[in-house]
């Protein structure tokens, strides 16, 4: 594609060089430049790409895109300034891969919690009802349940290129629907820039992130942006952030809930060990509905899960049919089967939201004593920790605080600082650094009718301990300790 086709809604200054050229690839990562490729240097709170120019020349870039003045080039490197290379970024790719996500109805979900699950729910009801459905998020890259060639790198929500590149992969597919977790730093960083979102979803607004937003109000603007940027919203009435999306919002805004008023509303709500139940009202219609993951938490996700699927053309019929056969995602809420009569629960709550809706949700269908396992992760929000702390002393009856992912943090360091809030409540704890050895311990100090909640890594696979990554899989050690491996 010629390069001012890519430039075309942008304004620009030609530096030197031609404009005029066609272009083979987009990269803004230097080692990934081909030849004849464009290289943007985004500039990042801590890499300035624009300090990688010249290596992404001599890998074969033929034009730079750039926000602030670099050294010298050849004058044969066309050279293009933009105010904002994030935002040129994501046109770029919009425009180099076509348009994609006009092709289908996509639906971005942000919120502190219930993204995974939220988005999860939405893909299998859709696909119940017949529907080829993407989805991109922190457990899974998918189209049809086949893993996109596409995504490659870590983040929930990917860079603006690689986005790009998926949803043309997932259009190629003939996917009719696309649902996406939508994180607060991909807002923030302008990823999702370019994005055609038929419907945004918001669940919840509670502490997490504050490394990278420094406060709650920043965090709180970073997710908002997505409804400037919907056709339609769906929002948890419940949530006090609910009336400043309304003020906000580009579109429509529909609402679900539990006590507020809401446009989808639960009722008549039954708790069980497995699953919940309640009753749904939406206009005149009423309907019952069966969810196979316990926990009030749930009703939240699964309300936001039927309203989207509702404005994305499904009869309520067709979303509680599909509901029903949900059984979980994989590291909420995931139950370990044992011999033992120990409820075993491993769930990725690492907020002292998520950690208090958990413990809540097991102590609810609890016939014995309720057991916390848990860390705080290394080099993200210090001020959370002694929060948890308290949150796991009072809601638990015995506590084993332990690591998570240090990173290059000192664990010891992390688990005196989440003691500090453990020792304002009267609950008996331990301290025990290896993570596996504070599951045993738990799994050691629990009997019939017990829970045992293993809190904080849910889904991952891995431990990061100061430069290394290590295999470590919570539900393996889980069941390495029953025996049922």
């Amino acid at each position: 594609m010629r390069l001012k086709e890519l430039l075309k809604s942008l304004p620009y200054e030609l530096i030197q060089g031609n404009d005029n050229i066609e272009i083979e690839n987009i990269c803004w990562d230097s080692r990934r430049v081909q030849l004849n490729s464009l290289f943007i240097c985004v500039k990042n709170k801590n890499v300035d790409r624009h300090d990688y120019a010249a290596s992404a020349i001599d890998n074969g870039a033929i034009a730079l895109v750039i926000e602030h003045d670099i050294e010298k080039v050849s004058k044969n490197i066309t050279i293009i300034k933009v105010q904002d290379s994030k935002k040129a970024m994501a046109k770029i790719a919009s425009l180099y891969y076509e348009e994609p996500s006009k092709k289908f109805n996509l639906i971005g979900v942000t919120g502190t919690n219930g993204k995974t699950s939220v988005t999860y729910f939405v893909s299998k009801i859709l696909e119940n009802a017949g529907r080829l459905t993407g989805i991109i998020g922190t457990i899974q890259n998918t189209v049809g349940g086949r893993e996109l060639k596409a995504a490659k790198l870590n983040p929930t929500t990917p860079d603006s290129i690689e986005l790009q590149e998926s949803f043309k992969e997932i259009a190629s597919k003939g996917a009719s629907d696309v649902v996406m977790e939508v994180t607060s730093s991909a807002l923030d960083k302008g990823r999702v820039y370019e994005c055609d979102f038929k419907i945004g979803v918001f669940t919840n607004l509670t502490q997490d992130h504050l490394e990278e937003h420094g406060t709650m109000e920043n965090y709180k603007n970073a997710k908002l942006k997505l409804f400037k940027m919907s056709k339609r919203a769906l929002i948890n009435a419940d949530d006090i952030v609910s009336k400043e999306i309304k003020e906000i919002a580009s579109g429509e805004v529909y609402t679900y809930g539990i006590d507020e008023p809401s446009d989808f509303k639960a009722f008549d709500i039954i708790y069980g060990l497995d699953s919940v139940e309640f009753s749904l009202k939406f206009m005149n219609e009423i309907k019952r509905v069966k969810f196979n993951v316990p926990g009030k938490f749930s009703v939240y996700n699964a309300l936001a899960a039927i309203g989207t699927c509702y404005l994305s053309g499904l009869n309520l019929d067709t979303i509680v049919d599909g509901i029903k056969s949900i059984n979980g995602v994989p590291g909420r809420v995931e139950k370990i089967p044992n011999h033992k009569g120990i409820l075993a629960v491993v769930d990725y709550a690492h907020s002292p939201d998520s950690l208090e809706n958990i413990i809540k949700s097991m102590k609810e269908i609890a016939k014995g004593k309720v057991i916390t396992v848990f860390g705080c992760g290394g080099n993200r929000d210090k001020t959370k920790r002694p929060i948890m702390g308290e949150i796991a002393g009072r809601l638990s009856n015995y506590v084993v605080i332990t690591s998570d992912n240090p990173r290059s943090e000192d664990s010891m360091t992390i688990i005196n600082e989440v003691e500090q809030g453990i020792i304002k409540t009267n609950c008996q704890y331990e301290k025990c650094e290896n993570r596996k050895a504070a599951i045993f311990k738990a799994l050691d100090n629990a009997a019939l009718g017990d829970v045992v909640i293993i809190a904080g890594k849910g889904h991952e696979t891995y431990q990061i301990i100061g430069e290394n990554t290590i295999h470590f899989d919570d539900r393996e050690i889980v069941r390495e300790y029953f025996g049922v491996i």
